[in-house]
Order: C-alpha cells, then structure tokens, then sequence
C-alpha cells in the first residue's frame, strides 16, 4: 500500500491528527525518533486502521506516494531543523515538507527559502484546536507555495473543522512564513480574549463578591448571546467545576501564575517593528508576566494599600454593564488584531484575505465565537476596510456599549481591580476616536532636546526651534 501522508511526531497532537486523517480517507505512514511512542500507537489507537509506523526517514519515503507530502508535528525552534536536516537527504525534488507546530514565522521564511533553493517545497501550517481539534476537526492556517497547496489541500480540507455554513475552516494564507504569522496573531488575540474575560471575572468575583456557581450560570447565560464562543463556554464548566479533594470551586485553588509559551509575546514584538498599535494583546502579555511575580505581589499586598474594597451597588446592574463592556473590549481587541495583520500583509507581502482569516477561525480554533461571523462579513462588505471599528455594524455596538464600558472601568478603579486589557481597550478606541491626540507636545519635547525637527498644522515644511536659547532670554 502506498501511504498518502507522513506525519513525524507521534505525539497527542501528531497521533490525533493521523486518526482524523485516516478517518478521512487518507492512508497515513508515522513515524518518531521514540520507537516505543510508535509502537504504542500502532498497537493502540491506530489498530486496526489504516496507518502504518516506520523505524527510519528511508523506509518513511519508501511508502509514501509522490509527491511525498510530510508533516512535521515536533516542538518549534531547533528540533524543527533537527527534523528538516534527518528528513531531507531522503527527500526528492518536489517533496513537500509541512511544519505544523507554533514556529515563530520568520523561521518558516528562513526554512522555506533554503528548501526551495533545493528543489523541495514547505509549507508552515497554524493548527489551531488543541488536542480535541487535532482529532475532530482543527482549524488550519497553511501558507507556503501554491502549487504545494494544491497536493495537500484535500487533505487539509478533508480534516478541518467545518463552520455551521459547512465550509471547512482552511484556506492558504500566502507565500512562506503568512500562514504561522496569521497563527501567531491568532494566538495574540487568543492572550487578548482570556485576559479580557479573566478581568470580568475578577471585577465581578472579587470586586462585586459573586460565587462561582452564579458566574458560572452568568457566563452560561452569555454564552447563548453575542459573547458566544468557545472561551466563554469553558469559563462557565470551569466555574462550575468543584475540588474534587477538598470540596468548593476548583478554580479557587488553582495558583494565579499565568504560564505562557511565547506566542503572545511575538505578536507583541512583532506589532512594533511593524507599527501596529495593539495595546489589549500587550496588556495581555503584561498581565500574565505580572501574574508571575506572585512572591513580589502577597509582599506588596501588605503594605501598599489602595481601592474601596467590595462593590456597593447593584450587582445585577454591574453585571449587565460587564457583558456590554466585555463584547466592546472584545471588538477592539480583534480590530487590533486584524489591523496587525493588515499591515503585516503589505510588509512582508502577504496579501492577506482578512474575510478569509475570520472564516476559518469560526470553528475548531481557541478563538471561535459567534463574533468572527460578524468580522467575516465586514470584510465581505469592505475588503480595505481600514479599521473593524469602522464598519457601521461595529460602530453601532460600540455607540450602545460605550456608556456600559467606561462604568465598569470607573468602578473597577474605585475598587482597584486591575483591568489592563479592558482599561487598554478603551483607550485604544477613545485614541483611536480622536483628531487631536497630544502627540504635538511629544514632538516639541523631542525637537527640544534632540533638535528632531516637527511639521506645523498651519503651513507645509519641517521646522525646528531653539527653545533652550529662547528659554535663557526670556522669550
């Protein structure tokens, strides 16, 4: 027989995604440097089905069909490359090599130009889904060569997730690195998304005093309205999730460090050298670095005082206003996001289809809402559409929630909840909202003590004046 795809790395996401493959139609080939993880897959989950393992990259090409099409399920960073330099000796000219790990894109440029330069093609995949979705139906990012696109994409399209229009949530994103980058700013807006809804919770559990088992049922009840989503969905099981040793909500024992593995912080990194504004997804990342100085913050909470202590008002009244507050931030959150890749798109050449984007994000990724549905049609209607908070639906919500969103700021300030992300929300849009921003006096202060020169709203020209000099006379 001979195998349609070969997958390297057996791992939870690599075995799942064999099973949906196999599933699906496509007689699969694995292999991994750990016989033994193999070996358990093959007399496990694969039994039975039509899925074979190897013991080496010759004997993995010699059942595979030309093109011999190989997906790299391996950690990102140099075990990539390890696993580029044991495959290609054994590779021939057309073969396509395909990363689907979270590899920063730039790496996914670097490998895609030295494999082309050898007659091989490469294709850097986002997965998106976790291990669930890799079995089920993922949500799948692939960029790289067209015609590489084209000997995978029944694959790719046979395993994705399906939106509940039935489209599968895949497309090709573009040239080299454009489908990992398009992974890495969906995982930003994934790191914007949790903060924003971990913030809700805390204004409303440790501010306004709610138990869990009602914020459970709050989120349940938003779930069913515009805030559905997956993330939304889960807050409400986790909320409801009881310690199964010591009894009360399991959350309240869970330590509050955020881990992360990068990804967020890349698209922070990246949205400066491209100039995107995207303060939500930077208070984001900031906010799960300062979850980890947990030792620093129980000394701090002994001596530094501050807030009013516990909400006052009318909790149902807050909790109204939170929702409303909560689906404003999200907008702008995703408007940030969308308005990086729109630049990122033109800096690297991309030519991103932002409708297509928000597509195939609607199911089987971490970020699937009812939202993205909205988003899909704002581009259809608009493809250079300049900024999500443009679009007139958009502006709609945002002219309704405003009033809601600026309370829940307010009191969570009297309280002193921080709300990095929903605070930087609302900024951005109230800076975005602006004509005159005081940007006027920074590039007086710069001309001062670096004669950087400014332009003048009254006349063309760029000029510079000597304000020391004119300071010592009196001027």
């Amino acid at each position: 027989m001979e195998y349609r795809i070969g997958i390297v790395g057996l791992g939870v996401m690599g075995h799942n995604l064999a099973l949906n493959m196999e599933r699906n139609g496509f007689p699969v080939a694995g292999y991994d440097l750990d016989a033994d993880r193999t070996r358990a897959f093959l007399d496990g989950p694969a039994a039975g089905r039509a899925i074979t393992g190897v013991a080496s990259p010759a004997e993995l090409m010699a059942v595979l069909e030309k093109p011999r099409r190989i997906l790299m399920m391996v950690p990102a960073g140099p075990s990539v490359d390890g696993a580029i330099a044991h495959l290609e000796p054994h590779l021939e000219a057309g073969d396509i090599l395909m990363d689907g790990g979270n590899s920063f894109f730039q790496d996914t440029e670097r490998r895609s130009r030295a494999l082309a330069a050898r007659g091989f093609h490469y294709i850097g995949t986002g997965v998106s889904g976790g291990e669930e979705g890799a079995l089920r139906g993922p949500s799948l990012m692939p960029g790289g060569q067209p015609e590489a696109w084209a000997a995978v994409a029944p694959i790719f399209r046979a395993i994705a997730a399906r939106a509940e229009d039935g489209e599968p949530c895949v497309a090709h994103l573009g040239p080299g690195g454009a489908g990992h980058y398009v992974k890495m700013v969906h995982n930003g807006i994934e790191y914007g998304d949790m903060q924003l809804i971990a913030e809700t919770y805390d204004l409303l559990h440790r501010g306004a005093g709610l138990p869990n088992d009602e914020l459970a049922g709050i989120f349940r009840d938003w779930n069913r309205g515009p805030l559905q989503s997956y993330l939304i969905e889960i807050t409400a099981e986790i909320l409801d999730r009881k310690d199964p040793e010591r009894g009360g909500s399991l959350v309240d024992v869970i330590l509050d460090e955020a881990a992360q593995k990068g990804t967020g912080k890349w698209t922070s990194q990246n949205a400066f050298d491209v100039g995107a504004p995207i303060p939500t997804i930077n208070a984001a990342v900031e906010s799960r670095i300062l979850s980890s100085l947990k030792r620093e913050r129980a000394a701090a909470a002994q001596v530094l005082g501050g807030g009013t202590g516990l909400f006052r008002g009318d909790r149902g009244r807050l909790v109204q206003l939170a929702e409303r507050a909560l689906h404003a931030s999200k907008i702008t959150s995703y408007a940030q996001g969308f308005g990086l890749l729109k630049l990122a798109s033109a800096e690297y050449g991309y030519h991103l289809d932002f409708a297509a984007i928000a597509r195939i994000w609607r199911a089987g990724c971490i970020i699937r809402a009812r939202l993205l549905g909205d988003i899909m049609a704002a581009f259809q209607r608009q493809r250079d559409l300049p900024n999500l908070l443009l679009d007139e639906s958009f502006r709609t919500i945002l002219a309704d929630h405003q009033p809601a969103w600026r309370e829940v700021v307010q009191s969570a300030v009297g309280l002193g909840i921080p709300l990095l992300a929903t605070g930087a929300s609302l900024a951005y849009f109230d800076a975005y909202r602006s004509e005159c921003l005081p940007a006027n006096l920074t590039q007086a202060q710069r001309d001062y003590f670096g004669a950087h020169t400014y332009r003048r709203i009254d006349r063309e020209g760029v000029f510079h004046t000597e304000w020391a000099a004119a300071a010592a006379r009196g001027d």
